[in-house]
C-alpha cells in the first residue's frame, strides 16, 4: 500500500520537488529496484487477452518476461539496476496483510460471478485483484538476475526500507518503487515508473525528500508522523482527517502526541490502543542488512544459462535472448564510462561572464578553427 495520497500531497503542495524524466537520464546510476513491487507489476501487467502468460506446461512467465525485458531495458541505458526483495515482514504488518487476504477473497468470489455472467471486463479486472507473488516467483526471478550477471540484495524485512539504507549510504543513487514510503524510511531520492513497459510512455517521475521537507516545511520527524496520519502499512489513522487536515495539524502541532490532545472532545477519535509510536520507530530504525556489508557486483551474462533457463524451461524465442544478451553486454560494458557529473563540479554563476569572454577572445583569435569546428570535420583532418 504504501503512504495513501502521498503522491498528491507532494504535488499539490511541494511540486518543484518533483520532476519527470526520461530514462536515458540515468546514464551511469545505481538504482536499488523494489523487486517484489516490479513483479507484482509484471504479472499484472505482462498479459496476453487479459491472462497471464504461461509456457508449454502452463507455469506462469510474466514476472520473468518482464523481469528480462524490463531489466535489459534500463541496462540498455546504462543504468546499474539491483534489485531488492522483501524478507519476512515486520509483525506490525500483519493487521495489513489480513486486510489484503480479505480483499482477496472478496475478489474471488466476484471472479467466479463475473465469469458465470460471462461478463470480461470484470473477470480481467478481479482476476488482476488475485494476483500474489509467490516464493517460486521470486526465486526464478534471482536465477534469472544470476544468469544476467545484475546483483540482487535479500533484505532481511522490508525491500524499501533497504533501498532507503542503500541510497542513503552512497551505495545507490535512488529506490525504484512505486511505493511512497520509500520516502518515508528516509531514501534521499525516490523513482516511480522506472520499471514501466516503454509502450506506456510513462515520463520517470522523480522525488527529491530534501526538497520535498523544504517545500513542506517539515523536518523528517514531522515527516514520518503526516505518513502515519495518510495511512501506512504498520498500523491505523484517525478516521475522518483526510490528507489536508493531516498536514495542517502536522504544521501546526509538529507531533502526533500534540494532535491527540488537540482532538480530545473533539468529533476526530484516534483508534484506540494506537501503535503510531512503533510505526515511527519502524519507519526510523528498520531492520536492514549494513549497506557497508552489501556487495553489488555486475558481471556479464551467462548466455549459455540463459538459453537453458528460458528457452528449454519457459518457452523463451531463443533468437530474442540471444539479442538480448548482446544488449547487456553492449549496456554492461557501455555504462562503465560514468556520468560527467561524477569528474566535475558545476561552475558558480558569477564565473560564467568570464568564462564566456575568455571562450569567445580563443575563438575570434582563429576564425579558421572555429569554421572547422562548427562544421564537425576539423578535429577529425586534423589527426589525420
Amino acid at each position: 500500500m504504501g503512504i495513501q495520497g502521498l503522491a498528491k500531497l507532494i504535488a499539490d503542495n511541494a511540486p518543484s520537488s518533483v520532476k519527470e524524466n526520461e530514462i536515458k537520464n540515468f546514464f551511469g546510476r545505481k538504482i536499488a529496484v523494489d523487486a517484489s513491487m516490479s513483479i507484482y507489476q509484471f504479472l499484472i501487467a505482462v498479459r496476453q487477452e487479459a491472462s497471464m502468460l504461461t509456457n508449454a506446461d502452463g507455469e506462469t512467465t510474466s514476472h520473468l518476461v518482464g523481469l528480462f525485458y524490463r531489466t535489459i531495458r534500463m541496462i540498455d541505458n546504462g543504468i546499474k539496476p539491483v534489485y531488492v526483495f522483501d524478507g519476512k515482514p515486520p509483525q506490525m504488518k500483519s493487521s495489513e496483510l489480513e486486510k489484503r487476504q480479505e480483499r482477496r477473497a472478496e475478489a474471488q468470489k466476484n471472479l467466479e460471478k463475473a465469469e458465470e455472467e460471462g461478463v470480461a471486463e470484470d473477470v480481467n479486472k478481479f482476476s488482476r485483484r488475485l494476483v500474489k507473488v509467490t516464493k517460486q516467483h521470486n526465486d526464478e526471478c534471482k536465477e534469472l538476475l544470476k544468469l544476467m550477471g545484475v546483483p540482487y540484495v535479500e533484505a532481511p524485512c522490508e525491500a524499501e526500507a533497504q533501498c532507503a539504507a542503500l541510497v542513503k549510504a552512497g551505495k545507490v543513487y535512488a529506490t525504484a518503487t512505486e511505493d511512497m514510503d520509500g520516502l518515508t524510511f528516509g531514501s534521499t531520492v525516490l523513482l516511480r515508473h522506472m520499471t514501466f513497459s516503454e509502450a506506456r510512455k510513462m515520463p520517470i517521475k522523480e522525488f527529491h525528500l530534501n526538497r520535498v521537507l523544504d517545500e513542506l516545511g517539515l523536518n523528517q520527524d514531522e515527516f514520518i508522523d503526516l505518513c502515519i496520519l495518510l495511512g501506512c502499512d504498520y498500523c491505523e489513522s484517525i478516521k475522518g482527517i483526510g490528507p489536508k487536515k493531516a498536514f495542517e495539524y502536522i504544521k501546526s502541532e509538529k507531533c502526533i502526541e500534540n494532535i491527540i490532545k488537540k482532538i480530545e472532545g473533539s468529533k476526530y477519535k484516534a483508534p484506540e490502543d494506537w501503535v503510531y509510536k512503533e510505526a515511527r520507530e519502524l519507519f526510523k530504525n528498520p531492520e536492514v542488512a549494513d549497506p557497508e556489508t552489501v556487495e553489488l557486483k555486475w558481471s556479464d551474462p551467462d548466455e549459455e544459462g540463459l538459453i537453458k533457463f528460458l528457452c528449454g524451461n519457459k518457452g523463451f524465442s531463443e533468437d530474442r535472448v540471444k539479442n538480448g544478451v548482446k544488449k547487456l553486454l553492449k549496456g554492461r560494458h557501455g555504462s562503465t564510462q560514468g556520468r560527467l557529473d561524477s569528474f566535475f563540479t558545476v561552475i558558480p554563476k558569477s564565473n560564467t561572464n568570464t568564462n564566456s569572454v575568455k571562450r569567445k577572445a580563443e575563438e575570434n583569435g582563429n576564425a579558421k578553427k572555429k569554421g572547422k569546428a562548427t562544421r564537425g570535420k576539423g578535429s577529425a583532418k586534423r589527426g589525420k
